[in-house]
């Protein structure tokens, strides 16, 4: 297996362009999913974009991302984290549309990508025999895993909003139910010996909804439950908190990827 290995088959071994799962994973995908949310606020509010024109804006952003995503031969930070981020955004949007441009109840959308994520996992193992993230070293292991990312962004998006209004908790009470569901997780990860492929899903999705609380919860005015910091202050602080990270991890290469054999 070499670097310099031409890819032009679905299942041509590479090197994993996912990177390892460190504190660092967590933090900064924490930090983009509420980057997903507030700047889907700020580019359809506060630029005036409109819901419609901001989802083909991101769109098109991730598809050139994810165009040098899967041309690059090995993990490169700046390109994997940017792809998170906008698809991030992306998967805040696709929901959105269906909600306020469609009129889709949230519990329908929620039912829906479910579904869709099931779906997605199902076609992966029936394909690969493993959802692994560690096993991301073949171009068709890529794509479902790139899938699986987008639908878990908007089921999170969907289930969160529909937890959130639902139950009328507030963003800060969203927030601390989320987390406290991810700890949930990480102990039964830990304690109990959950299995790792499906305690790494779980909390995967649950970030998504703790990140948008969070992200409400900064941005939104008291009046509304929130700090008032603003979709631009908000944006801004966990943009550069990002940069800073990724340019620790490139530099030091933490996080990067051991090489895997096939299976």
């Amino acid at each position: 297996m070499h670097e310099s290995k031409p890819l032009s088959n679905l299942g041509q071994q590479m090197l994993s362009k996912v990177p390892e799962i460190t504190i660092f994973f967590w933090i900064i995908k924490i930090l983009a999913t509420t980057v997903g949310e507030t700047a889907a606020d700020f580019l359809n509010t506060n630029l005036n974009l409109g819901l419609t024109n901001t989802t083909f804006v991101m769109s098109a952003l991730l598809l050139i991302t994810l165009v040098f995503q899967f041309k690059s031969e090995k993990y490169v930070p700046v390109i994997y984290w940017l792809a998170v981020v906008l698809i991030s955004v992306v998967g805040t949007l696709v929901t959105d549309n269906l909600v306020d441009n469609f009129g889709v109840a949230l519990e329908t959308t929620t039912i829906i990508f479910a579904i869709l994520l099931l779906v997605t996992f199902a076609a992966w193992y029936a394909s690969e025999k493993t959802l692994s993230i560690h096993s991301i070293y073949t171009v068709k292991r890529e794509v479902f895993y790139w899938l699986a990312i987008l639908f878990t962004f908007a089921l999170g998006t969907a289930a969160g909003d529909l937890i959130a209004e639902g139950l009328s908790l507030g963003y800060l009470i969203s927030a601390l139910l989320f987390a406290a569901l991810i700890g949930v997780v990480t102990i039964a990860y830990y304690r109990f010996k959950l299995n790792a492929v499906l305690a790494f899903w779980i909390a995967y999705i649950l970030t998504r909804p703790l990140g948008a609380s969070l992200g409400d919860y900064l941005s939104q005015s008291p009046d509304d439950g929130g700090l008032g910091l603003g979709t631009v202050g908000t944006s801004a602080i966990f943009l550069v908190t990002i940069l800073v990270l990724v340019t620790y991890l490139t530099k030091t290469k933490r996080d990067a990827p051991s090489r895997v054999s096939a299976d």
